[in-house]
């Protein structure tokens, strides 16, 4: 029997660059839907400047007015500074603090205005927080499979780079191909060496992908390990502080057809989530 693949179904990453400011009511409404699909984990929001990200300046008001009874989902916010720890580790309802860390210099200025050296400072002031309130942490590796910018890059790099993050206590970490560049023999070298080395650690994918190369990723990420996969429906969403042209998420019904025609479970209730699927039709115009 195939183990079972999980999805972590991210709205967050769909909603932050959309054009126009999606109303706190609705984000309430496709949210509560999302809650009922049988997620593992539903990336939800984010504390992060709201000049940076002005989608995300509701976010507490979200999370005051979603119910999580019934749903065994786990809600993940954003995190990208000390302020934003602080403010995250204060909501009851929030389970998961993700953490954006670059293995790209230039990205990791882009995207906090600091330094990788500066963001392992605050990876490990979050990892205290989340011990203290009963939370975890899951640290993203931003350009986890290349960059636009020239940057050193090396399968290396990232084994060392999760080695770091495993010995701060760190067990969640996603490699983020955040413009879109894995390929095949990448991430076959990646994960083949990140699974078995970090077995504490549960290494997850968040591909963005176009509608040519997404399954191709996702082949090679299973067939070397990987179980956990960040999806968004519709494949909508794409880092707005990359570059100028995004490149959308893992569309989730891409990955969920995949997952029928191989037999992996995943634990999704379909009739439910059919009914995301429409309502994202309404969230996600204009």
């Amino acid at each position: 029997m195939n183990p079972v693949l999980q999805i972590v179904e991210c709205p967050r990453d769909a909603m932050q660059g959309w054009a126009h400011f999606i109303p706190t009511d609705q984000k309430v409404a496709y949210l509560q839907q999302l809650l009922t699909c049988g997620f593992p984990i539903l990336d939800c929001g984010s504390f992060v400047s709201p000049k940076a990200i002005p989608q995300m300046r509701d976010t507490a008001e979200v999370l005051e007015a979603l119910s999580l009874d019934g749903s065994d989902t786990k809600l993940l916010v954003i995190v990208a500074n000390t302020r934003g720890i602080e403010d995250a580790v204060q909501h009851q309802k929030v389970h998961y603090l993700g953490f954006p860390l670059s293995v790209s210099e230039t990205f990791q200025q882009r995207n906090t205005n600091k330094s990788i050296a500066q963001a392992l400072e605050e990876v490990q002031l979050l990892q205290e927080r989340c011990e203290k309130h009963s939370k975890e942490a899951m640290v993203y590796l931003s350009m986890g499979f290349g960059n636009p910018y020239g940057d050193p890059y090396s399968p290396d790099a990232i084994v060392a780079q999760t080695g770091r993050l495993v010995a701060m206590g760190v067990r969640n970490i996603a490699l983020a191909d955040t413009v879109g560049v894995a390929d095949g023999a990448t991430i076959t070298t990646l994960f083949e060496q990140l699974v078995p080395a970090f077995p504490e650690a549960r290494i997850s994918a968040h591909f963005h992908a176009t509608p040519t190369d997404w399954k191709s990723k996702i082949e090679a990420a299973w067939a070397a390990g990987c179980t956990r996969f960040d999806g968004a429906i519709g494949g909508i969403g794409g880092c707005p502080m990359a570059k100028d042209e995004l490149v959308g998420n893992l569309n989730t019904e891409h990955l969920l057809r995949w997952t029928r025609q191989q037999a992996i479970p995943t634990g999704i209730e379909e009739a439910a989530f059919e009914k995301a699927v429409q309502m994202a039709q309404r969230v996600f115009v204009g």
